[in-house]
């Protein structure tokens, strides 16, 4: 039997204590949903720094481990131009009225993040990335500054956003990247105090028909989001009916785009998307960032999130910061959680490190989920791999033990614990 249990206490421990007596019975039913694209995380440029930076044998450390038979991650996030973990903020291109993008340049991205995508590209052969941008070239914006304000809806300026797409695509793919999946914008519902661009539902389906999709479409794969609404009531802006729904009435854009990414707030929306367009694919794009005190009741929160993601549709749920130091705040002062944690070259294990991997370690790309039933469903999240091999990630969120059977076999769930089982 295969069963690897983890608590605050005791990391990532085989466990057989199989009881006597039933427990709430979990049924495992049907497959669900669509095979999955897998895990990963965000490489950000203060990932890919921290990493890049420590002695040979502790990079390595972190690179097999993420990459390797560790977590064999295989489906990761890049940032067009910076994110709120870049180092400072920055595009790709910053020379005022470029309308032809002579002047486009990812060399900054090759001094950290693309050395640090290389290696990770020889441990997981498999691995894919999806990429969205935080904020346009701010001269393109107004008023033009990274962490606030819109794109300029002027014909002249749309076409040269389209073309700064473009010329990603091609400088990634000169480097031996190929960006699988292209998210339109991080968050287009949220005006930070980062990198960020506000959109209009109307003028994110006009971009997105008339510009975007003629100009990439035949590149990569042209998703809706990431999509952190609707928020709640108070913000009508962020509605479904808005945003989502109101893009699919063009055609275009309804033929053009493969699916629609959801994070934070938009773990209702994929609710929507669901019910209203089964047949377009879903993913959770960023893990919920905590508040850089790495507790274990926020990895079981995790837990919770990733099982709606994967309940509703999603075909990956992607973690948020790979690794940081102890500066582990933002450019704008938010500290955050993160896996892994680097401190005078030392590996600090977070407990996130070890929810994410109850996951990853055992569930491989093109698993499908299975239908469960039982009170104790929510708690659990099942899937069989590609090769037939079934495995049950059960959390027990409570302070006691918990015995849950399944398929005859009665399970002692250690106290606020996470558990891999091979069924």
């Amino acid at each position: 039997m295969v069963w690897i249990s983890t608590t605050e206490q005791e990391k990532w421990t085989d466990n057989n204590c199989l009881g006597p007596e039933k427990g709430e019975e979990l049924c495992i039913g049907e497959k669900r949903g669509k095979p999955l694209f897998g895990f990963g995380s965000c490489i950000s440029e203060h990932a890919a720094r921290v990493i890049g930076e420590l002695p040979d044998e502790k990079r390595n450390e972190i690179l097999n481990d993420f990459f390797g038979e560790g977590f064999g991650f295989d489906f990761c996030r890049l940032s067009v131009g910076a994110n709120d973990f870049a180092l400072n903020w920055y595009s790709y291109n910053e020379t005022e009225g470029d309308y032809e993008m002579k002047c486009f340049s990812i060399d900054r991205d090759k001094k950290y993040i693309i050395p640090i995508i290389k290696e990770a590209m020889k441990r997981s052969p498999e691995l894919r990335f999806f990429a969205s941008p935080w904020s346009p070239p701010a001269w393109m914006k107004s008023p033009p500054v990274y962490n606030y304000g819109n794109l300029i809806m002027t014909e002249e300026n749309q076409k040269a956003y389209a073309l700064y797409f473009k010329k990603y695509l091609d400088a990634y793919k000169a480097e031996g990247i190929n960006i699988a999946q292209l998210h339109i914008q991080n968050e287009i519902h949220a005006n930070q105090k980062f990198p960020s661009c506000v959109w209009k539902g109307e003028d994110l389906a006009a971009f997105l028909a008339q510009y975007l999709i003629p100009e990439v479409g035949e590149m990569t794969d042209i998703w809706y989001g990431t999509v952190n609404g609707p928020e709640d009531p108070r913000r009508l802006d962020t509605r479904h009916s808005s945003f989502l729904k109101l893009a699919m009435q063009n055609e275009r854009i309804r033929n053009g785009i493969k699916g629609a990414s959801y994070q934070w707030a938009g773990k209702m929306g994929i609710l929507y998307c669901e019910e209203d367009y089964p047949w377009l694919d879903t993913i959770n794009s960023e893990w919920e960032c905590g508040d850089g005190n790495n507790e274990w009741e926020y990895a079981m929160y995790g837990f919770e999130n990733w099982r709606h993601y994967f309940a509703h549709g999603a075909r990956a749920c992607v973690y948020w910061n790979l690794a940081l130091d102890c500066r582990s705040e933002s450019t704008w002062g938010w500290p955050q959680n993160s896996m892994v944690k680097v401190v005078d070259n030392e590996i600090i294990y977070n407990p996130d490190y070890y929810m994410v991997k109850h996951f990853a370690h055992f569930v491989k790309q093109g698993a499908v989920m299975l239908n469960t039933k039982g009170s104790f469903s929510t708690n659990a999240a099942v899937f069989e791999n590609t090769d037939g091999s079934r495995v049950a990630i059960l959390m027990n969120p409570f302070d006691f033990e918990k015995v849950i059977t399944v398929e005859n076999n009665n399970y002692i769930l250690k106290p606020k614990s996470f558990n891999s089982i091979i069924l």
